[in-house]
């Protein structure tokens, strides 16, 4: 039986390496395939991450800007929320794309 094998399946070392290389690469759970994904993922939460950061910074400068000018935060409530003066009146222009 042993004579029908090609001569690299009869060493044992190379056997038992490749059969270690196969259930690294393909069976274990941290394979190849894994890691692949997961760090692509962590890329992917690693700029999320940045972005979220810089967006806190923006909001932080703005809240102060907002509870240290008092113009500011009057110009503010009403663009956003529609805070208006009474015997005012509103009209919102949307622009069609």
């Amino acid at each position: 039986m042993q004579k029908k094998l090609p001569p690299i399946f009869r060493n044992f070392y190379w056997v038992t390496g490749l059969s270690f290389l196969v259930w690294m690469i393909f069976l274990d759970s941290n394979d190849l395939i894994s890691r692949f994904k997961l760090s692509s993922k962590l890329r992917s939460l690693e700029n999320q991450k940045e972005y979220y950061q810089t967006k806190i910074k923006e909001v932080e400068k703005d809240r102060l800007e907002l509870m240290t000018n008092r113009e500011l935060l009057e110009k503010f409530a009403r663009e956003k929320y529609l805070m208006k003066k009474d015997k005012e009146d509103i009209f919102i222009i949307q622009e069609e794309d």
